[in-house]
């Protein structure tokens, strides 16, 4: 069961460790944050390379390696955009009564640039890991895309666990395109679509002919599957996820005429309305 649960723990750790820095971060005083985003470029850089070098290792080492780069990569789009320097031409929340067509493309002109930063980094991932044989950065770059993508829509369509206090108060505009209801209709599409690919991931890890850089590889996207399943249940459930990241409020609160009033449904995603 070890070849199973190192990587499991392993990507669980990655993925709660940066998504608590993130946060962390993106509290602290808004004169740190080029610094924060300097520092993030940096990182970024060691992890294009990570990804390049590992692309020929199809070893245990090089499955644990490309998913910590890919996952780096990913932190960085993340941070761009919370710490506000990628975002959209939209940057002011829908007036009331928006609605239609006009309203989605607000919400769209809110996050067209960092959707346009993430295709870059995609093609980038794929130009940098294409017909190599350790593909495990490449595919857990896209899930995590697939899977953002997916938690954005639903947000803009509609769900009970809104999560507006994960964002920043220099985005709590975003908070006007977040859709108000129970659930909407993508969510059991979305819920079915993750356990399926979740459950064949960890099929093939499972598989009798599977090689100990497939275990390792499978488990590790599986797992991150998995916890995007996880959170998508988070955005109609009445839980309150903040408490997964605790520590990261020691950082200087926002102050609190600016945070935002928690209702309906979950944070660092997105899907809005605009003015």
């Amino acid at each position: 069961m070890t070849a199973y649960g190192i990587p499991v723990l392993f990507a669980l750790a990655i993925w709660w460790a940066s998504t608590g820095v993130i946060l962390l971060l993106v509290r602290l005083p808004r004169r740190t944050y080029a610094l924060s985003f300097i520092g993030a470029t940096l990182v970024l850089g060691f992890a294009l390379q990570g990804l390049s070098s590992t692309s020929e290792d199809a070893g245990v080492q090089g499955a644990y390696l490309a998913f910590l780069c890919a996952v780096a990569v990913w932190g960085w789009l993340e941070m761009s955009f919370l710490l506000g320097f990628i975002t959209g031409p939209q940057r002011t929340a829908c007036r009331p009564g928006c609605a239609g067509a006009a309203h989605f493309r607000h919400a769209t002109n809110a996050v067209i640039h960092h959707e346009l930063a993430i295709l870059a980094g995609a093609l980038v991932v794929l130009g940098i890991t294409w017909e190599a044989p350790n593909q495990i950065g490449c595919w857990t770059f896209l899930l995590l895309w697939g899977m953002r993508l997916s938690a954005k829509l639903n947000l803009y369509l509609g769900v009970s666990n809104r999560g507006e206090q994960f964002l920043p108060a220099h985005l709590k505009y975003l908070a006007s395109f977040f859709g108000m209801h129970s659930i909407n209709w993508l969510f059991p599409f979305a819920v079915t679509a993750a356990t399926v690919l979740t459950v064949l991931l960890y099929a093939r890890a499972g598989a009798a002919t599977a090689s100990p850089f497939e275990v390792a590889g499978y488990t590790l996207v599986g797992t991150l599957s998995l916890l995007a399943l996880i959170e998508h249940w988070f955005l109609v459930l009445p839980l309150a996820t903040e408490r997964l990241w605790q520590w990261r409020t020691r950082a200087t609160p926002l102050p609190l005429q600016t945070t935002i009033n928690v209702s309906p449904n979950i944070g660092p995603n997105l899907g809005e309305k605009a003015s």
